[in-house]
């Protein structure tokens, strides 16, 4: 299936609701999981933010190639009951609610769509920042890989506001919690506890 070099990476930026424990909790889930962040997580392997974008912005440094290969990127609010198999192309998340959109919550990004990406935001950072607004990378990359084969069509993954509110489905693999409650705002026996 994917390729040989695969990185588990997950992103964290300084100053929002996300902290070093947030990323700690998620490599329990995600053994190995390296971090692009500007501040250290004890225990965790992390590659230095190269720009000061803001929140979720800085997750466009995944294209950057300051980490070779290809990438499984996981957002922090993510629950992985089982590992994924990898796919051997990029693939996105569809929008749970808005299904046209793409969703950047859980990304395999390969390798060789990474320049495209990376040289069209760095034209115009600010621009794109302005033009996407609340609707964010998301909106940014749609238009890039936007048309990527999606999670949703080859694996078992779900929404916890959409499909697991009243229990989670027999054959769940991975659970986005895109938005609040953030997972550890949840008591489920499925569901890690933050400490």
């Amino acid at each position: 299936m994917g390729a040989a070099m695969v990185v588990n990476v997950c992103v964290l930026r300084s100053g929002g609701e996300y902290g070093p424990e947030h990323v700690q909790w998620l490599a329990r889930q995600v053994p190995g999981i390296v971090c692009l962040s500007d501040v250290d997580v004890p225990g965790i392997e992390v590659v230095p933010l190269e720009y000061n974008w803001p929140g979720w912005w800085s997750k466009t440094e995944l294209f950057s190639g300051s980490i070779a290969g290809d990438l499984m990127f996981y957002d922090l609010d993510t629950v992985v009951l089982k590992p994924l198999e990898m796919p051997d192309r990029t693939t996105v998340l569809r929008d749970f609610c808005k299904p046209s959109r793409m969703g950047s919550g859980l990304m395999y990004i390969a390798e060789q769509d990474k320049d495209v990406v990376w040289n069209a935001w760095l034209e115009d950072p600010t621009g794109h920042m302005a033009r996407c607004g609340r609707r964010g990378d998301q909106m940014f990359l749609d238009r890039y890989i936007g048309s990527a084969q999606k999670w949703q069509d080859i694996a078992a993954v779900y929404s916890y506001k959409e499909h697991c509110r009243t229990g989670l489905p027999a054959d769940a693999v991975v659970v986005c919690h895109h938005g609040k409650p953030r997972p550890w705002q949840v008591d489920k026996p499925w569901i890690p506890k933050l400490f």
